[in-house]
């Protein structure tokens, strides 16, 4: 997977990418080496509002983008919570894909109705 960091009003240190790669590695073992991550961090300038830090994280997958955005008073806690918001989508997507194509399996090996000798004996019926 890869990862790109980008600061919006505030400069990314290395510690925050490190930070970053570390909190994400639990998805990049879920998903595909050609996925690609967008983490983009930011402060608001509102001093009314205490939760200004905010992370944003776009994860785009093999015909789908899954997001996930939290605001918190620290840089990290939002990275935090990102990448559990993440890792839950992402295993949700999984769980889905897998249980449809569970399913098309099942259905595939299913015979016809009305059919109910084997290959054999259907081929020859024809």
């Amino acid at each position: 997977m890869q990862i790109e960091v980008k600061g919006r009003n505030l400069p990314v240190t290395d510690e925050l990418r490190e930070c970053v790669t570390r909190r994400f590695e639990k998805v990049s073992k879920q998903v595909s080496t050609l996925a690609v991550l967008q983490v983009e961090l930011s402060e608001e300038r509102n001093p009314a509002n205490p939760d200004s830090q905010i992370a944003e994280a776009t994860l785009h997958l093999k015909g789908i983008t899954l997001r996930a955005r939290e605001a918190s008073r620290d840089l990290k806690h939002s990275i935090n919570l990102i990448s559990d918001e993440l890792a839950r989508q992402v295993k949700r997507h999984r769980d889905k894909r897998r249980g449809r194509r569970d399913a098309r399996a099942a259905a595939a090996t299913v015979a016809p109705p009305g059919i109910e000798e084997g290959p054999e004996e259907a081929a020859a019926a024809w």
